[in-house]
Parts: C-alpha cells; structure tokens; sequence
C-alpha cells in the first residue's frame, strides 16, 4: 500500500464525487485517481523516474500539483515544492541540491531554465518548453506501467526546503507515512469526515497550504477548493458562495479578510471552523472571527513535523487563552532543557516532538540530521511551556529570544502587548547589541492606516503591562516589515536592516 491507494479507494467508493473545485471546474475522485496514474506512467515510461528520483514542481496552486504529489506516491519518487517567491539563484540552488530529475514548471517561472542543469528534464504545465514538452502531451502519448518495485509508506514523498535564519536552507525529507498520520491528526483536529468541503488558498510550496487541511481531506475522500493564490476578494467570495466547512488561514490572511469591505457582510455560516498557525497568533485576529460564531483551532507544528503536532480540537476546550492545545493524536510534544531533559510543568524551554509524522533527515546533511534528531526526538528550535494539564504555549524562536541583562525576552510577549494599542496594526520586536546589556529589545511598528502614533505613548502604554527590561529600547516606524510567503516575520533579516540602518546612521 502507498499513499495514492486511499485516492484510488475514494475513487471506488464515490467515483463521482467531486475531490478538486478549481476555477469554476470540478475533478471527480475517478478522473482525479485516472490523471494519477497517468502522470505516473509518464514520468515512468517517458521520463525514467525511478524510486527515490527527485521531481520538482515551480507552479502556483493547480490540481495537477496534488496530481504530481500522488503519482511521485506511486512510483515511490519525491516531490520537490519550489518557492516561487524565491529568486531564480535561490530556486536553483535547491533544484541542485535535490537533484532534481524533472522540474515541472509554469511558463510564469520558467526564468529558471536558462540555468538549469542540463541533466534535468523539463515539463512545462501550460505550454511546450524549449527544451522539454508540454505536460498534456507527455500524458498523451505514455503507455505501460505506472508502478514501481517496493513502494510502500515507508517511502520518502516530500523534500520540502525550509528557509532558516542562517546559511542555506535544508530540504526535510518527510515519507509517506508521515502524511498519512499527519492526515489522521488533521482529521482528528477538525472532526474531519468525508462530508466536509475545505478551501485551500495557502500556498502548496509549504506543508501549511498543502497538509493542514488539502491532504487529509482528499484521503478521507472529502471535497477541496483550491485557489492559485490568496486574494482577500476571492477568498470571502468563496467562503459565501463556494460553502466551505473548513479553511486554513495564517494571522496575516486573517487581518486580511477581516479587514476587506466585504466582511461584514460575507456570510460565514458555513464554516464549522478556521485553523490558523505559522506563528504566534494575536488575540484580537482569532476574535474577529470568534464574534462571527467561527471557532478558531490552533496548530503548532513546522515543515519537520508535516506539520501537525500540536493542536485545540473542534469540540475540546478552546478557552485557555493563547494556548496552541495538546500533543496530537499521533506524536508525542514535550519541553525540554538544553540537555534534552523534561523540564517541570509550567516551566520555558524548547519544544521537542516524536512521531511518525516527523521527518526522516534533512537531505544530503548528516550533520543538520544529528543537531535537530536526538534518539527520535525531533528539536524544533521553540521555546515554550507546557501547563500541569499537558496544554501548550509558544513563546517564540529560541534564536530570537533576547538576553538582556541575564534576563530573557520573548518578542512575542512584547509584540502581544504592542498589539493591544488600539493604533498598531503589526510589529515585530528584535534583540539589538548593547554594550552594556549584552542586548536589548527593539521594536518595530507599523501604525494602523489613518493613526498617529507617538514613541512615548507607547512606552506607557508598555510600561504598565511589561517588567521595565522587558520595554523597547527604541520604537522605529515603518510601513512594512520583512516576511516570509505565509506572513510570518523574518526577526533575523529585521535584525540585519537593524544593524545596517545604524552602520549607514554611524558613517552619515
């Protein structure tokens, strides 16, 4: 059995049920579980991939993405999930790092091909390559097996490359089998059953857009709208007139949407719940829709845990403020010190997870391997606290944690307050070298549109919630902030332009 064995069971139990919404056309479970098998035959009989050869696919959100996903299952081949955000060097570098045998692109990238490694076949998904061919010829003209010896769910699926804060990013390497249980997390998580309707519109380059929701819900046979990409306009449109009954959206996509005109007046009625993570999440998101009568679950986890491991339950307690729930069904989540050793309830540490849904290695670096694996547990690189009742909280990175003094800051805690204030609208909240301190907290604003906002108004505002070490040194203004393709804040370039700002201000 592989993974693609549960498409092809939903194809035999409900044929003409519709498994893909995408741009006004329907993919029935039958033709979806056929596209599959031809994909596979094509990239087996046309292009020789093998068990254990690298596909990589640079395309926004498509059917034919989770195709390619399914018949890599298949052939127990890998996909590879290009960034297109990335610049062409970036996407390059991890095209050769992987190895990639087939890149499968979009002609609205294919800026990569000019240097791309000549050994790597090339498919173009809406038009005919220079050097390669158009993906629905390839289909045309393949004939034979679609099957490869010895693939099962022990068979590595995904490499998914992740961004890091330091040098170049790792591909993790996640099987098969870790989709499967992370899909039965997710379906725990949401009450997820072959009835519900998910609007995916997250993109696929990240186990965000693709495993949260998109891959559970086609193994258990439901039905999933896909968007190519977000746009608040289309995502309240779908949601009014598409009647999903689950979505994931991150805390950006959140104020997004909630911030469109159209809110107000969208009904939501048919959402049985929002999922949100990727980061820490404010408070005043998650009411917005909690006051539509829209219960928010949150989940915690990172591209190495699938990347469900930690979640609140659609019909568990949800009233511990702030809290991201309990280790999942599947794995296991504990806090540990430095030495790797269970530290007591209610105390900070790093977050570790253990399970089948973690991933196997990172690819081609032993060494990356060893530091975040140790006897099975998976080191995330998060500080947290874990309470009496086994409930969960993030505090932040460990590597943006702020010593100041001796004393540690979490950003997140000092962004949460900053929050509050009625004129801020984002923020995000860096160590800066001090000579005297070691390192004290910075805090960057943007100010909500039409708001004027003063340093010292925020100071108090700060000084009555937060220990005095804890209050910025420095307010800075700005209009946006450095962010990754989900809306997460990137603390370690913040800290970068920080320390350029201040040479250039030193030289001036």
């Amino acid at each position: 059995m592989d993974l693609c064995s549960l498409i092809d069971r939903n194809a035999a139990f409900a044929p003409d049920k519709t498994a893909i919404a995408y741009e006004g056309e329907r993919l029935s479970y039958a033709d979806f579980t056929a596209r599959i098998e031809r994909t596979a035959t094509a990239l087996k009989q046309e292009l020789g991939v093998g068990r254990g050869d690298r596909v990589a696919i640079l395309s926004l959100n498509r059917p034919d993405y989770l195709v390619l996903l399914y018949a890599c299952a298949r052939l127990g081949a890998m996909l590879v999930p290009l960034n297109w955000r990335l610049a062409v060097a970036e996407q390059l570098f991890i095209l050769n790092d992987a190895g990639a045998k087939v890149l499968v692109l979009e002609q609205a990238f294919e800026g990569v091909l000019p240097e791309l490694a000549p050994g790597t076949s090339v498919v173009g998904l809406d038009f005919a390559p220079p050097r390669g061919a158009a993906f629905e010829s390839l289909l045309a003209r393949s004939d034979g097996t679609s099957r490869n010896p010895h693939t099962d769910l022990s068979c590595p699926l995904l490499i998914v490359y992740t961004s890091g804060t330091t040098g170049r990013p790792k591909g993790a390497v996640l099987r098969q089998e870790a989709l499967f249980w992370n899909g039965v997390m997710s379906q725990h998580m949401h009450n997820m059953t072959s009835d519900d309707h998910v609007l995916t519109v997250l993109p696929f380059f990240h186990v965000g857009g693709l495993n949260i929701q998109t891959t559970p819900a086609l193994q258990l046979g439901a039905t999933v709208t896909i968007h190519a990409r977000f746009t608040p306009d289309t995502a309240l449109s779908a949601i009014e007139n598409e009647r999903p009954t689950l979505t994931v959206m991150v805390p950006a996509i959140i104020q997004a949407v909630s911030e469109h005109p159209s809110w107000a007046t969208t009904d939501l009625s048919s959402l049985k719940a929002v999922a949100t993570g990727s980061t820490i999440v404010p408070p005043h998101l998650i009411e917005r829709f909690v006051a539509r009568d829209v219960p928010v679950l949150q989940v915690y986890g990172s591209t190495e845990t699938c990347p469900i491991a930690v979640y609140t339950r659609l019909g568990g307690d949800l009233s511990r403020a702030g809290s991201t729930g309990l280790a999942g069904l599947c794995c296991d989540a504990r806090v540990v010190d430095h030495s790797g050793n269970e530290v007591p309830a209610g105390t900070p540490g790093e977050i570790a997870v253990r399970g089948p849904n973690v991933f196997f290695e990172y690819w081609g670096n032993e060494a990356a391997t060893r530091e975040a694996l140790h006897d099975g547990w998976y080191r995330t690189g998060d500080i947290g606290l874990c309470d009496a009742d086994g409930y969960f909280w993030v505090r932040d990175r460990k590597k943006n944690m702020i010593i100041s003094g001796g004393e540690n800051v979490y950003p997140a805690e000092v962004e949460r307050v900053l929050l509050e204030h009625p004129d801020v609208s984002e923020c995000a909240v860096i160590g800066r070298p001090d000579p005297r301190w070691d390192e004290v907290p910075i805090a960057y604003v943007i100010p909500r549109s039409g708001r004027r906002l003063e340093v010292d108004e925020l100071r108090a505002h700060l000084q009555v919630q937060l220990a005095r070490y804890k209050v910025p040194r420095d307010i800075v203004f700005v209009k946006d902030l450095p962010r990754t393709a989900l809306g997460k804040v990137q603390h370690f370039l913040l800290k970068q332009l920080d320390a350029q700002s201040r040479a250039q201000g030193e030289t001036s």
